[in-house]
Order: structure tokens, then sequence, then C-alpha cells
């Protein structure tokens, strides 16, 4: 698992994710993502590279976005491959981490 971020708007970070999000992606991430999201009010994750997502890799995200909406913040997944937003979909986490298809629209949905 591959993870560059950098900073779009002042209070808003890019998370660009490729490879696979199982045990391993994972455990790579962790720690940078967390720092993103500690760092950063709003995130966009762009998830169009990430190939597999396990349970480990989906409390990566939710992690993520519980420290961005106790400040108030949003994160975002934007171009999940049809297979990797079909696994979010069915584990319900919809509401904590939305699916917007393209950054324009992620930029709009945080009001910007």
């Amino acid at each position: 698992m591959e993870m560059h971020f950098t900073t779009i708007l002042q209070d808003t970070a890019r998370v660009v994710l490729a490879g696979r999000l199982d045990t391993a992606g994972s455990a790579a991430i962790d720690l940078p993502f967390s720092a993103a999201a500690g760092s950063h009010r709003h995130i966009l994750v762009d998830m169009s590279a990430v190939t597999f997502v396990a349970s480990i890799g989906v409390r990566t995200l939710v992690l993520g976005a519980k420290t961005v909406q106790r400040r108030g913040g949003k994160l975002l997944l934007i171009n999940p491959r049809p297979e990797v937003e079909q696994v979010l979909q069915t584990i319900g986490v919809a509401d904590m981490l939305p699916i917007v298809h393209g950054e324009a629209e992620a930029i709009a949905a945080l009001g910007g």
C-alpha cells in the first residue's frame, strides 16, 4: 500500500492510496494516515487505485474519519473502484465514509 498526501486548501488534504488495504496495507499507512487526519480539518481520500479493502482497512479509514469529525471536519472517499465501493456500501459505513465521484464534487460537499 502506498500513500501520498498533499494540502490542497488551507485546511484540506488530498490523500492518494494505491494497492491493497488489507492487514499489511493498513499497517503501512496507519501512522501517516492518522497524522494527516490529525493535522487537517478535511481529508479527501482518492481510492481509485485501491484494489481491495479488508475490515482492518475500513477500520483505518473510520478512525481517520472520527479524528476529523471531532474537529468539525469531514473525510470523503473519492472514486473507489466498483468492487471496493460495493464492500463499503455492504458493510454500511457510507454515513461515516461518504463516497463522491470526483474532486470537484468532494470540494462542493465540503462547502467550498
